[in-house]
């Protein structure tokens, strides 16, 4: 059962630490504080799916998810994103305890934060199924509808010649080939996965198809 209290709690912490956030609100930088918070919500979702499927605690699953970005709030620097989940597990430690959490229950959630980037924490943790499904959740969101739509306008795809194109298809579609059947930390997020990547492949497969039909009679 969904505690709507600490989940409510946690989207205030969240949604005033990025309004609260000098660096969020520059100029130049107000889309990406959106688009943050819509990611936020959409990984927050996908845990939740996944927890629901798994049996873990939901509410705790959401929390997580819904801070496992927070640190966008800060400048990175020039090498500070590999950094920021540990930056972000820092961040929701003290909230997490103003919740009533055990400390147990807040390593956890922390651990799942912190790995969620890189793999590693600055602190001692264990790699719970729960614990990966936070950094499983912020990967299939990774492989969505709005991702196909954002991927291909930052890379300039409209803008390509008919070859550059044709092989950024291919190549793409190469590589969900490669990744579709990588382990995640539950069968429920493999699923998912596996689910996402096929969608991503069909797509991807279709879009080739398409632009090699695009430039002569094929007999």
């Amino acid at each position: 059962m969904l505690n709507h209290k600490l989940i409510e709690q946690t989207e205030v912490f969240l949604k005033k630490t990025f309004e609260d956030s000098l660096y969020l609100n520059a100029e130049g930088h107000l889309a990406g504080k959106n688009y943050r918070l819509e990611h936020t919500y959409r990984v927050a979702n996908i845990g939740l799916e996944i927890a629901r499927k798994e049996g873990f605690d939901e509410t705790e699953m959401v929390i997580a998810c819904l801070l496992h970005d927070i640190s966008y709030c800060e400048d990175f620097g020039e090498n500070g994103w590999i950094e920021h989940g540990r930056r972000a597990a820092q961040l929701a430690r003290p909230f997490l305890a103003g919740l009533g959490l055990s400390e147990d229950r807040i390593n956890d959630i922390c651990y799942g934060i912190a790995i969620h980037v890189d793999d590693k924490a600055d602190f001692e943790g264990e790699r719970t199924p729960f614990a990966l499904s936070v950094g499983d959740a912020d990967n299939i969101d990774r492989f969505d509808v709005y991702r196909i739509h954002e991927i291909l306008s930052n890379d300039g795809f409209l803008g390509m010649e008919y070859e550059q194109k044709r092989d950024y298809a291919k190549k793409r579609l190469e590589k969900l080939r490669e990744i579709i059947d990588i382990p995640l930390g539950t069968k429920a997020a493999e699923e998912l996965w596996r689910s996402r990547l096929s969608f991503y492949i069909q797509f991807f497969e279709k879009l080739v198809s398409q632009i090699e039909n695009s430039k002569s009679i094929i007999f």
